[in-house]
Formats: C-alpha cells, sequence, structure tokens
C-alpha cells in the first residue's frame, strides 16, 4: 500500500513537471527531489503546491527542486525514476518547446476576496524568481556545486552517526560489551573511507571520470602514506580529510580534460588514466595533503575559539543568518566544513547553533497562525508544514508563510538568532557539544548530540536552545511581524468582503493620486 502511494505521488508530479521528455536528469537530498529541465515553462508551480505530498517548490538555478519531506523523499524518487523510464520505453521522445497552458493567479483576485495561502505561495514564487538572477553568480554556482557534492552521502554519514552514538552510549554504560567493537567498526568504516567517496562524486560533478577522482582521493587514507617523505614533512593517513579529496579530484579532472585534447585516441584508454592518477597524485602527496591539512587544522581551531570566546554572540550571529543562507539554497556549502569538524572531533559543534534557525521559523509561523485566526486557508497551510518544520525542514514554511509576508522572515532570524545565543553560551562555560553527523535539524538532531558534559546536560542545552527559539520567534512575530495593513487583509475567510480603507483601525482615506500619477502599489504582502 505504500509503494502505490509513493508511485502516486510521483504519477502526479511527473506530468506537472512537463513530463519524462521535460527532464535531463533525477536526484534526490534528504528532503527534495531535483531534477534539471529543458524547458522550464512547462512547470506548473501552483499545482505542484497544491498536492497533498509536496511541501513547497525551490529553485536555486541549476535544478528543480520538490520538497517532500525526510523519508518520502527517498521512497517517491525511484518511483518518479521508474514511471520516466517507462514513459520513454512506451513512446518516442520528442522535446516540446511550447509553453504550458498559464494558470490563473491567485492574486490577481486578492482585492475582491480574501487573501489566500495560494496568493501568498504565488509571492514567494515571485521572490525566488527575482532571486534566482542575483543568485546565478559565479561564485554562489560554485559553492552548490560543492554542495552536490556532499548531498548523496548524508544517508551514510546519518545512519553512521546514530550508530556512533548508540556505541557511545552502551560504552558509557557498560552494557554489552561484545557488541561495543562491531558497532565501532560499522560506524567508522564509512568516515574512513569517507574521502574516496568524495573524491567521486566530485570528479562526476566537475565533469571527470567518477572513478579516477575517487583513485587519486584515495591515495589520502591509503597507510602507505606514512612511510613517504614529502620534503621532510611528515605525512599521516587521512591528512587533509575531505579538502584533501574534494581539491585532488578537481586537479584530476583538469588533467584527465588536458589529456584528451592531447593524447591520439589509440593511446586514450591507457595514457590518459595513467596520466590522470599519476600527476594528480604526486601533486597531492606532495602538496596538497599537507596545504589540506592545514587548512583543515585551521578549520577546527577557529570553530572552537569562536565557541570557547565568543560563544554567545557567535550563536546570535549564526543562529540569525542562517535562515536567508537556507533561503538561497547556499546552507549545503557548510556541508565540508561540517565533515572536516566530524572528522577531528568526532562532531560539528556548528550545526546545533544553526538548528535554532528552524526553532525561530516554527515560532513565527504559530504566531502567524494565531494572529489571523479567519484565514482558514493559511491556516491550513501552516498545520501542515509544521511538522516539517519541527524535524527542521523548513523551506514550506520559508516560501509558503514568512518570507512572502515580509516581517515574520526577519523575526523568524531574531527567534532563530536568540536560539543560537543560547546554544553558544553554554559552549563558552565549557559546555559544547555538537552533533556527529550533517543532515537532520530540529527535533531530529538529538539521536545525533554529542558532548563533553555528558548526554543529559547536552540534551537539556540543546532542548533549552529550541525552546528559546520558539518563544523568541513567537513573541517577536506576534508583537512586530504583521502590520496592521497586512492584518485587515489577511484576517479574513475566503468569502467575506474586502475590508475598506474606512473601515481599517486609525486609517483615513487617501487623497486621490495627482492627474498623471502612478497608483500606489495596492500590495500590503510585504511591507
Amino acid at each position: 500500500m505504500s509503494t502505490d502511494k509513493n508511485r502516486a505521488t510521483a504519477a502526479a508530479i511527473l506530468p506537472l513537471v512537463g513530463g519524462p521528455d521535460n527532464i535531463t536528469s533525477i536526484a534526490h537530498c534528504m528532503t527534495r527531489l531535483r531534477i534539471s529541465l529543458r524547458d522550464r515553462s512547462l512547470v506548473q508551480d501552483e499545482a505542484l503546491r497544491a498536492l497533498p505530498a509536496v511541501l513547497g517548490v525551490v529553485e536555486d538555478g541549476t535544478s528543480y527542486q520538490i520538497v517532500l519531506g525526510p523519508g518520502a523523499v527517498a521512497r517517491v524518487t525511484p518511483e518518479f525514476e521508474a514511471l520516466v523510464e517507462e514513459a520513454r520505453s512506451a513512446t518516442p521522445v520528442t522535446h516540446a518547446t511550447a509553453p504550458a497552458t498559464a494558470l490563473a493567479s491567485a492574486s490577481a483576485s486578492a482585492s475582491a476576496s480574501a487573501i489566500t495561502a495560494d496568493d501568498l505561495a504565488a509571492q514567494g514564487a515571485a521572490l525566488k524568481e527575482a532571486q534566482k538572477a542575483r543568485n546565478a553568480t559565479p561564485f554562489k554556482l560554485f559553492l552548490r556545486r560543492i554542495a552536490n557534492i556532499f548531498v548523496p552521502l548524508i544517508p551514510a554519514l546519518i545512519g553512521c552517526g546514530i550508530i556512533a552514538g548508540l556505541n557511545g552510549l552502551l560504552t558509557n554504560l557498560g552494557w554489552v560489551p561484545a557488541v561495543v567493537p562491531a558497532l565501532a567498526a560499522i560506524a567508522s568504516g564509512f568516515m574512513s573511507l569517507i574521502a574516496v567517496f568524495v573524491g567521486y562524486n566530485t570528479a562526476k560533478e566537475f565533469g571527470g571520470t567518477p572513478v579516477l577522482g575517487g583513485a587519486v582521493a584515495a591515495i589520502i587514507v591509503f597507510p602507505g602514506v606514512a612511510k613517504i617523505d614529502a620534503f621532510g614533512l611528515e605525512l599521516k593517513p587521512g591528512q587533509g580529510g575531505v579538502l584533501g579529496a574534494l581539491a585532488a579530484a578537481v586537479l584530476a579532472v583538469y588533467v584527465e580534460k588536458w589529456c584528451r585534447r592531447w593524447v591520439p585516441e589509440t593511446l586514450d584508454v591507457l595514457v590518459t588514466p595513467t596520466l590522470t592518477v599519476l600527476l594528480s597524485g604526486l601533486v597531492t602527496l606532495f602538496g596538497l595533503m599537507y596545504l589540506a591539512g592545514e587548512a583543515s587544522a585551521a578549520i577546527g581551531t577557529c570553530a572552537n575559539w569562536l565557541l570557547s570566546h565568543g560563544g554567545a554572540f557567535a550563536g546570535l550571529v549564526l543562529g540569525g543568518l542562517f535562515l536567508p543562507l537556507v533561503m538561497l539554497g547556499l546552507h549545503q556549502a557548510l556541508i565540508p566544513i561540517h565533515t572536516t569538524l566530524i572528522e577531528q572531533d568526532g562532531y560539528t559543534v556548528l550545526l546545533p547553533i544553526l538548528a535554532m534557525a528552524g526553532a525561530g521559523q516554527v515560532g513565527a509561523a504559530i504566531a502567524v497562525y494565531h494572529r489571523l485566526p479567519r484565514n482558514g486557508s493559511l491556516r491550513a497551510t501552516i498545520k501542515s508544514a509544521l511538522p516539517a518544520g519541527f524535524l527542521g525542514v523548513g523551506e514550506p514554511l520559508i516560501y509558503g508563510v514568512s518570507l512572502p509576508l515580509g516581517r515574520p522572515f526577519v523575526t523568524a532570524c531574531v527567534g532563530g538568532a536568540a536560539g543560537g545565543a543560547f546554544v553558544g553560551l553554554f559552549g563558552q562555560l565549557g559546555m559544547s557539544f555538537g552533533s556527529t553527523a550533517i543532515g537532520p535539524s530540529g527535533w531530529a538532531l538529538f539521536p545525533l548530540l554529542d558532548g563533553r558534559a555528558g548526554a543529559g546536560t547536552t540534551l537539556a542545552v540543546y532542548a533549552g536552545g529550541l525552546l528559546v527559539g520558539y518563544l523568541v520567534g513567537f513573541a517577536a512575530t506576534y508583537f512586530f511581524g504583521l502590520s496592521r495593513a497586512q492584518i485587515a487583509a489577511l484576517n479574513r475567510s475566503e468569502d467575506e468582503p474586502p475590508a475598506t480603507p474606512a473601515d481599517r483601525p486609525g486609517h483615513s482615506p487617501a487623497p486621490a493620486p495627482a492627474a498623471g500619477a502612478e497608483p500606489a502599489d495596492p500590495s500590503v504582502l510585504t511591507h
């Protein structure tokens, strides 16, 4: 029955993204189905958002992303891929170029009826389109490519992280001693070879042969590097970690592409792989491993110094600025930093602080829910998105509620800053802790927490941070997140006539515009 449900969801999505012929690639991350499109105009955004299983849509300039939530996306994606393959094998491939029939805009009738969740979603989509052009800079596109390298690794990081936490708990309690070594091996196996996976994905992302990228990155974790004298510098297996693997694989891609241009075709199959691995491997051993090792050590030192000396302020800044990164899709560029910290310390101290941004978002959404008791459409959207929000999936609330409204997005950041400051303060007091894996957030982060002060204190501090984020996000939004004009426009049922200027408290009719003057903007959604 579950498979039927997932296939039904995939079948509902497929025609709304232009059909199988409009799709060039399919992938998924923790919460999103990511597809590349031939013709963006064939996508029916509003119809997609209306599907019960869809929590939101995001477009970052490199892919079209449909938010399905944790768990669901991993089950829907294979069904979606199967449907695309079945359709392509059943019919000849044709590339449609005519735009799809435009959907009627709900906001066009907003002046004659209550402003609904669909109107806010439409405005959120317009904001994303406006941001898309600004975000398509070479630097930001490069950061997204880096993120694409690590996103496929997140499921393994989560699984191994939870097993590592369970192993630590059993070790501390002294239970089942025979099982502890087995759990340690299971949890550590992937992390010991993560450089190989990073190298493989890097070469794939940058247009090289994936296995060659993995082969060069494997040099970093090979035990025999300890016997190499790199100009008097001591090398250790794993030195440089994921940063070294990333740099080595990028170098391998450029060497491979150079070989493809100059090596004769008759010799290509022998010479190109050999030169790629040899040249890139030598540079890795006698340069990149040392440089990447220094960079990795600097990241760990800076993160620990930041929280031990400026914990509360650092937490306030990190927690307050993380939602804008999520909005821009750039938050995943932090994955290499998280992974480096996990390699060094066993956990990343940054993730629990950044997770506070989601708490502020949840608090803000609850405040909007209570401030607009008569807007059934928007309240229904908030109710459906809150469970995902509590688990750290913030996109549905960002693009469906807070960002289109304007002020609630800012007050949500205030809540995240308060929660981050709370967690950062305890780090400054010596109760530093972090997450043994990346990916989950919100309540889903509890099983992954580890720290110096013991499990009870760690869980209590994190829970306290979430509570502070919820409360401050709620209070800031309830009292400052909505203007009187917004409340007048939004706090009405769909069948209720619109409020006139004379009906609004403290409002006097505006004078008529002068002849030839531009009419005032009637929108109150983002003021």
